[in-house]
């Protein structure tokens, strides 16, 4: 056994990995995914709309994998593809490390990638973009370094596509296309690569990139959906959105920052990173290209986490590459900077295995919630066919788990708080001919801002009258006009 473990690490930490995420299969859908099933599953683009019935903000790759997935199964399989995606990043990784600093840095990197996607700290269960995008990421870096090693345009526009597909299932990981930027940048102005074969190399990698893009351009095209919809869809609600979240309260994105810091520490992703910063003066002469790109990578994903100011705990996953490359660079060495790199990957390790052992005990005995998804089939249990429901607060696990369809087009809060300010349309809806059977008021209608607020109760009072309670104690709401049954989730 010993001699299996000593000769197959690699295969060991895949294998790891893909069986620490199977437990996901018992837990029901999480509120992104089921936002994402509903989404594709009421695909119908427009003009106006990239996704026609219900809005989000995501790339249409990303909802083209989940419609997929919703063909071949919905939740087991997308579960069973996260599995699958996260054993492979952990190869990657590997061969990532195998190419920048040989065999030895090759065991520590697969083993702190699989530490690093196997602890529930960050998440083991949600199947989203994040996740879905780290084989390309890490798939691009390795082409890129082998680009850059052979010389070679063919692979250098394989590396180019990779790091646009990162972008097509979430469009801020840039990852890939940072490093291939930097590493060129930074070997040509250090002479390790001439110019003219830099300058070869960038042009391949940037036309492999415009495949991605061109290919969703052309879609856009076929279907009819205008460029200005697919840009601001994709990249320019977010700046709105920003604001928005500037201008809320800052209590929950503050607390769900520091749990964020506490989380990086407890994982040791934090202080893998912190090795790159305190080992730089020392890496930087080893291989010039490589440390810049890390460097690079680091500091923007981090950027790129700070400034999108939501500090949701799965955000953590787009700084598996930079984690994988700072343990590349140090982990192999035999000098101190390498064992203290190794012993922070044995933490981040044994956090896993506690942090799996905690996780399992807390789910076998019960302790875990599922108040959305009982509140739902509560829902579903009264209603009637052709009943529709919209949850405020934007629950989508709960709309899923209804079976109801929701005339609403908002599946999150905030979409519904950027494009919907005041709850002007909301409370037309609720006033109107469309307006839903069922109304599930999961967070108050003044969570977020008064504007609006006093509307929107006033024509809940009078359209509406409450039916249940969810499993948060929040109530959910009939129309007057119809008779069903009361809602009664079995919160225990």
């Amino acid at each position: 056994m010993r001699d299996f473990v000593r000769r197959h690490p690699v295969a060991i930490a895949v294998a790891a990995t893909v069986l620490a995420r199977l437990p996901a299969l018992t837990r029901p859908v999480r509120a992104d995914e089921a936002g994402f099933l509903l989404v594709a599953g009421a695909w119908d683009p427009r003009p106006d709309s990239v996704f026609g019935t219900y809005w989000v903000d995501r790339p249409p790759p990303l909802v083209a994998v989940f419609d997929a997935v919703d063909a071949l199964g919905g939740v087991t399989t997308l579960r069973v593809l996260g599995a699958l995606v996260a054993g492979l990043s952990v190869l990657l990784a590997a061969a990532v490390a195998g190419t920048v600093s040989g065999p030895r840095a090759t065991i520590w990197t697969a083993v702190l990638t699989a530490a690093l996607l196997s602890n529930p700290m960050i998440d083991i269960v949600a199947v989203k973009g994040e996740l879905l995008a780290l084989p390309c990421v890490l798939g691009s870096i390795l082409l890129t370094l082998l680009a850059v090693r052979r010389g070679s345009w063919p692979v250098a526009f394989a590396a180019g596509v990779a790091a646009a597909l990162a972008l097509g299932l979430k469009q801020n990981l840039a990852t890939g296309l940072l490093f291939a930027g930097v590493l060129l940048l930074v070997g040509w102005r250090t002479g390790r690569l001439r110019g003219r074969s830099a300058a070869a190399l960038a042009g391949a990698g940037a036309a492999g990139a415009g495949v991605p893009v061109l290919a969703t351009i052309a879609w856009a095209e076929a279907t009819g959906v205008r460029l200005g919809t697919l840009w601001d869809t994709v990249y320019g609600f977010r700046g709105a959105a920003a604001r928005v979240i500037a201008d809320g309260t800052t209590d929950a994105p503050e607390r769900r920052a520091w749990i964020l810091l506490v989380i990086a520490l407890a994982t040791g992703l934090l202080a893998v990173l912190a090795g790159l910063v305190a080992h730089l003066r020392e890496l930087r002469h080893d291989d010039p290209p490589v440390v810049a790109a890390t460097c690079a990578v680091v500091v923007v994903d981090l950027v790129s986490l700070g400034a999108g100011g939501s500090f949701w705990q799965d955000y953590l996953i787009p700084l598996v590459p930079g984690a994988a490359l700072c343990t590349a660079l140090l982990a192999g060495r035999d000098d101190r900077r390498g064992r203290t790199m190794r012993g922070v990957v044995v933490f981040a390790t044994a956090s896993a295995c506690a942090g799996m052992a905690f996780w399992l005990a807390w789910n076998l005995t019960g302790q875990q919630e599922f108040d959305e998804v009982r509140t739902g089939e509560a829902v579903a249990a009264s209603a009637e066919p052709g009943d529709t429901l919209v949850v405020f607060g934007g629950r989508a696990d709960l709309q899923r788990s209804s079976g109801l369809a929701s005339p609403y087009p908002y599946l999150w809060s905030l979409p519904m708080r950027t494009r919907d300010p005041g709850y002007t349309d909301l409370a037309a809806l609720l006033a109107g001919p469309r307006a839903p059977t069922w109304l599930v008021e999961w967070v108050s209608v003044d969570a977020w801002s008064d504007e609006g607020v006093d509307e929107l109760a006033a024509v809940i009072e009078d359209e509406y009258v409450e039916a249940g309670r969810a499993c948060n104690g929040h109530p959910i709401y009939l129309r007057r006009d119809v008779e069903r049954d009361p809602v009664q989730p079995n919160c225990d």
